[in-house]
């Protein structure tokens, strides 16, 4: 087993983590989900959420991780032997979402370089263009060709990323995040001034901050703010697990997931106020209303914001600006995403990175083909559906409820945590771990799976809609068989006993036990 890399610097540690966590679910994601629960009310559910569920978790994921050293099953497994599944059901989860993310990067590189010319004014719209021109969508089930123009860009995803972490992670990772997060910084403020300096944008950001108070006490609200905090922070990913098993023994860990968790928030909150500065110049250019124009998602990158783009000043700049970072914020979190499974293999098969890189990586990249294809944006819609509320949610469930209700470590992470922080942990962090956040998650659950079962009727026809209006086999196999199947991945993994030379856990213990500020 080669010698545990460590992070050269502090900064570059948390560089790396708020890579991760600041991905295209910032951009698309947050402005949407706070304007449909209340605007400028919800972010007290949203503080609230951040403060007893968001940083919480990352505070004892960067323990776990830095306690015992290694990947997200090595170090479940040290905590509990029965426990190692869920670390390899995480990395799993991980190795899916590797699959399909790099297909929406590679629609931002291609957008980048549509926006020279405007590429989609050549269709009858925006919609149009990014449907059938260049997708050239299928029906759901139908997968059809592979799409040139998402091939060339998804190779170019996968070389970036496979060379940083081929690099490791002091002359890879660590790099990468230095060059891409100050980069994506510097390009989303500049999109920003443009953004609020053009007509009708402070239309756009009255509806974004114009608070619904009433919302406050809807239950549908919190769950929203509990789910954007756990989704966007890459918590249950066993990413901030294998993450701080890079970092040196002198480390503050409390401090460090403060700093994550507010630069995370904060550029949510900058990614929201560009966004709906960008929607209200729309609304004022198309004489409508707000409501009218907002849009979340994949929707809002390749078909809203083109349509705002070739209204404004200068439309190739701001078009190049908006789409590279898309790319920037993607490539940082798949790099996280990727070095899950990277690590864990590394330690359970006993093999050099290199080959780890080449497998794990090498495997993705061929499934990835998958979702290139003119069926693509069907399949990646599901499978993400899917995977996130039946891989992260529930596997985030699992997590907190193993460690604080059975293991009951919460007391032991919490003397490591305080043993090397500034800031001391209190009764709150305890109950926020077991008992606000598992409460919060099995009520989302829950929800989820009601939904997901009993679905919508549509009130023209009166037929019974399931997610995304797909056919309810189509949702079967490529959404309930593909979450579910992590989860035997995981069982499989750890059939496999850990090689004898890997990580000698006396000489890590007694490492644990000597830690000191």
């Amino acid at each position: 087993m080669e010698k545990r890399s460590q992070w050269g610097s502090r900064l570059g540690f948390l560089l790396a983590a708020m890579g991760s966590a600041i991905g295209l679910g910032n951009i698309w994601r947050f402005p949407a989900t706070a304007y449909e629960n209340g605007g400028g009310a919800f972010f007290l559910p949203y503080l609230f959420a951040l403060l007893t569920a968001g940083i919480p978790l990352l505070i004892m994921e960067y323990t776990i991780g830095h306690k015992f050293r290694g990947s997200a099953p090595r170090s479940y497994g040290k905590i509990s032997k029965g426990m190692e599944w869920l670390g390899w059901w995480q990395i799993a989860v991980s190795f899916i979402i590797s699959t399909y993310y790099p297909i929406i990067i590679a629609w931002a590189f291609m957008y980048t370089y549509f926006s020279f010319g405007q590429s989609w004014e050549k269709a009858d719209s925006a919609t149009t263009f990014f449907v059938t021109d260049y997708l050239q969508l299928a029906d759901a089930g139908t997968f059809g060709s592979i799409v040139p123009s998402i091939l060339i860009p998804l190779i170019l995803v996968w070389a970036i990323v496979l060379f940083f972490l081929g690099r490791g992670i002091k002359k890879g990772i660590e790099v990468a995040n230095k060059i891409f997060i100050p980069a994506l910084l510097v390009i989303f403020l500049i999109i920003v001034v443009r953004a609020v300096t053009l007509p009708g944008a402070f239309d756009g950001l009255d509806a974004f901050f114009k608070p619904d108070w009433s919302s406050i006490f809807d239950g549908k609200v919190w769950v929203a703010a509990y789910g954007q905090i756990f989704f966007s922070l890459s918590i249950a990913f066993a990413i901030m697990i294998t993450y701080a098993s890079y970092l040196p023994k002198k480390s503050d860990i409390t401090n460090n997931a403060f700093i994550t968790g507010f630069a995370n928030s904060s550029f949510e909150l900058l990614a929201g106020i560009g966004v709906f500065a960008a929607l209200g110049f729309m609304a004022n250019q198309t004489d409508q209303a707000v409501s009218d124009v907002v849009s979340g998602g994949v929707g809002l990158a390749f078909m809203v914001f083109p349509e705002i783009i070739s209204q404004m000043p200068l439309p190739g700049l701001f078009g190049v600006l908006f789409f590279l970072s898309l790319v920037l914020a993607g490539l940082s979190s798949m790099i996280s995403i990727s070095e899950t499974y990277i690590a864990g293999v590394q330690e359970k098969f006993n093999i050099s990175r290199g080959k780890s890189i080449t497998y794990g990586g090498g495997l993705a990249a061929i499934i990835s083909l998958f979702f290139a294809n003119q069926g693509g944006l069907n399949l990646l819609d599901t499978v993400d559906h899917f995977v996130n509320n039946y891989g992260v949610a529930l596997s985030g469930l699992f997590e907190v409820v193993a460690i604080a209700w059975f293991a009951k470590s919460l007391k032991d992470f919490q003397n490591h945590a305080d043993e090397i922080s500034d800031i001391k942990l209190g009764r709150w962090w305890r109950v926020s771990i077991g008992i606000i956040t598992p409460i919060v998650l099995g009520f989302m659950m829950i929800q989820n799976l009601r939904s997901e079962i009993i679905g919508t009727i549509d009130p023209e026809t009166g037929e019974r809609l399931f997610y995304g209006g797909y056919p309810i086999e189509y949702l079967f196999n490529y959404g309930w068989i593909v979450s579910i199947a992590a989860m035997f991945v995981g069982a499989l993994f750890t059939l496999k006993k850990w090689p004898a030379n890997a990580d000698d856990e006396n000489s890590e213990r007694a490492q644990n036990k000597g830690v000191s500020k």
